[in-house]
């Protein structure tokens, strides 16, 4: 494991990230144009999406997909129930941002899947390709969740109108799912004839956007850390843990392959700070920012990415045999 995590660590991926985290520490004008970033973005999304959907026409729909998916959503749903009574035991913060946290643990990482993928491809790993519409199904029955805690308490949170678009309409579900489906439909015919353009280069740009991702969290960090006690920072390392060991009980109930039972855990494990985020503006603007984007983003995605991931990878292969 200490092996895994050393080359892990020296990635090109991971060094990325730390360079713009140091970069943005030390107070560097060192930036990705949002507009560049929202591409690479959408090129990510496109390229995990479509392979997912490739290897699923390969081998075939069966029952075990459709038992992952039942089981990716239950955790979803579950997953913040626990994350609000953990943090509510760590944390002195109030009940609402509370809330707005735990329904940022529930749903997952786009990013860090990505990541967890390119390791197991480096490590020449197979997964089940269907793991990626388990990562879109887990995107929004957290965030029923979360506005079910907050409405316990105060009675005062509906789910609008708005809201359902944020949850329903997300486009980086909508993205995903949709290169999902057209991978389906192509199968390795349709990945041969752009092979050159998701293939090939997805390790460069991954870096791109990471080195990118390491600027928001270390901005996150200088901005964010006044309103965090250490409480909540322990949580925000704690949790995912937690997360990933329930996502493993799931893999071994499922029978995943070793891959596979890395990506649930990784799903399980990692927080949500684009599709949440957005519907907590919606749903409950009283909650703060501040602290449940430093959590998500500049405290769990940095240890997962560099600790967590060759983690989840050697207990999944240690548990499961592979």
């Amino acid at each position: 494991m200490l092996d895994l995590a050393l080359n892990n660590l020296l990635s090109p991926i991971v060094l990325s990230f730390l360079l713009g985290l140091g970069a943005a520490l030390a107070r560097s004008d060192l930036s990705v144009p949002e507009a560049v970033a929202k591409g690479i973005s959408i090129y990510l999304l496109f390229a995990i999406g479509f392979k997912g959907g490739v290897s699923v026409a390969d081998n075939g729909f069966d029952l075990r997909l459709g038992a992952t998916l039942l089981a990716g959503v239950a955790l979803s749903f579950a997953l913040p129930l626990l994350a609000f009574l953990l943090l509510r035991l760590l944390s002195g913060i109030s009940r609402v941002d509370a809330a707005a946290v735990a329904g940022h643990y529930g749903s997952i990482s786009i990013v860090t899947f990505v990541a967890a993928t390119s390791i197991l491809s480096d490590a020449g790993i197979a997964a089940e390709g269907y793991m990626v519409a388990v990562a879109a199904a887990m995107e929004a029955p957290a965030i029923l969740t979360a506005l079910w805690l907050i409405a316990r308490g105060s009675g005062e949170t509906r789910v609008e109108g708005d809201l359902w678009r944020e949850i329903l309409l997300n486009g980086s579900i909508v993205l995903l799912l949709g290169a999902f489906a057209i991978g389906i439909l192509t199968g390795a015919d349709g990945l041969a004839r752009i092979e050159s353009f998701i293939v090939s280069p997805f390790q460069g740009v991954l870096c791109l956007f990471l080195l990118d991702m390491g600027l928001v969290a270390g901005r996150g960090l200088r901005s964010g850390a006044k309103v965090l006690d250490s409480g909540a920072i322990a949580f925000g390392v704690v949790m995912p843990v937690c997360g990933a060991a329930a996502g493993l009980l799931a893999a071994l109930v499922l029978g995943l392959s070793p891959g596979g039972a890395m990506l649930l855990m990784t799903l399980s494990a990692s927080a949500s700070y684009i599709a949440v985020p957005a519907a907590m503006r919606v749903a409950v603007p009283q909650a703060n920012p501040a602290i449940y984007l430093t959590l998500s983003l500049a405290v769990t995605f940095p240890f997962n990415l560099t600790i967590g991931l060759p983690l989840y990878l050697s207990v999944a292969q240690t548990v499961t045999g592979g």
